[in-house]
């Protein structure tokens, strides 16, 4: 069976350790009808997630984080049919031994975009921002109301102020460089946030890792995935992992992306405030992987990330 870990040291301490995890994954395979099914782990992502066979992956969750599987098997329910890329289908769920829970789902194919993409040519990539912005716009349609007992915030602007007093200080202990840190509280209390009665069911990690892509029909996007930190609020706060993970600094693919979802682009600002605030906001890890501003101020930064092309 699998060990128990009800705090995210333990978490920590075992999350790697597969000799540890092995012998409860096949066990709850086999409970499943799935004992024969070759298993494959996937390397990426923070939880355990494996490959069953080659029509099924599960998704572990320990103690810890079980509400998070929870809340991932009903959004999953939530969202099937209506998207234009699919989401996985359910095909169990529920409570494991020792505090964990799991989600069996279809397994979509094709492969990470983020893994595909040096390989896209240019013409599939444009028209994958348009799938992904479409997408999007689909997702941020639906009524999040019968999710509403497990996915929060219960209210947005709470959230927002206990980001914001914190937000400064865990941008340090990420490694923040001092001229970045001390401009945080006067852009941020500039910063035209949206305070809109409209809250919309949140993807949170919209970005190339969680977008499956298959290069067999013309890097048609096939799925979306990793739905376990949803939450819904104000829609511009999923813009943060679009810009940064999507489109990555590139204004044409950003206007791209804002055409297929229909909508005007948000003013840079907002977005790098809302990239401060996200829960899981690190401005260091960024600054390595995005195009360099001329200039070492927020609001450079801002249009620099999330900039689209003028006139349009």
């Amino acid at each position: 069976m699998l060990p128990r870990l009800d705090t995210d040291a333990e978490w920590d301490e075992a999350s790697s350790d597969e000799a540890a995890l092995r012998p409860g994954v096949k066990d709850l395979c086999a409970r499943l009808g799935l004992a024969d099914a070759e298993l494959t782990r996937f390397p990426a992502g923070s939880l355990p997630v494996y490959a069953v066979g080659a029509e099924h992956v599960l998704k572990l969750f320990p103690g810890v984080y079980a509400q998070d599987g929870v809340r991932e098997a009903r959004v999953l329910s939530h969202l099937e049919g209506r998207l234009p890329v699919p989401a996985p289908q359910v095909r169990a769920a529920g409570p494991y031994e020792n505090g964990w829970h799991y989600v069996l789902m279809s397994r979509i194919a094709g492969e990470d975009l983020a893994v595909a993409w040096p390989r896209v040519p240019a013409a599939a990539r444009d028209r994958i921002a348009t799938e992904a912005g479409a997408t999007l716009a689909a997702l941020h349609a639906l009524d999040p109301a019968p999710l509403a007992d497990v996915v929060g915030p219960p209210d947005w602007d709470t959230f927002l102020d206990k980001q914001r007093s914190g937000v400064a200080e865990r941008q340090r202990e990420l490694g923040l460089a001092q001229e970045w840190l001390e401009q945080i509280p006067e852009y941020l209390n500039s910063a035209p946030l949206l305070t809109s009665a409209e809250r919309v069911l949140l993807h949170t990690e919209f970005m190339r890792e969680h977008l499956i892509t298959d290069p067999s029909d013309d890097w048609r996007l096939t799925g979306l995935i990793d739905f376990e930190p949803a939450m819904t609020g104000d829609r511009a706060y999923d813009f943060v992992a679009v810009g940064l993970f999507v489109t990555k600094g590139d204004p044409r693919l950003l206007t791209r992306f804002y055409e297929a979802y229909g909508r005007a682009p948000y003013p840079p600002h907002t977005l790098l405030a809302y990239t401060l605030l996200h829960v899981y906001s690190n401005l260091p890890r960024y600054l390595k992987a995005m195009p360099v501003p001329p200039e070492a101020r927020l609001d450079v930064l801002a249009d620099t990330w999330f900039g689209t092309e003028t006139g349009r």
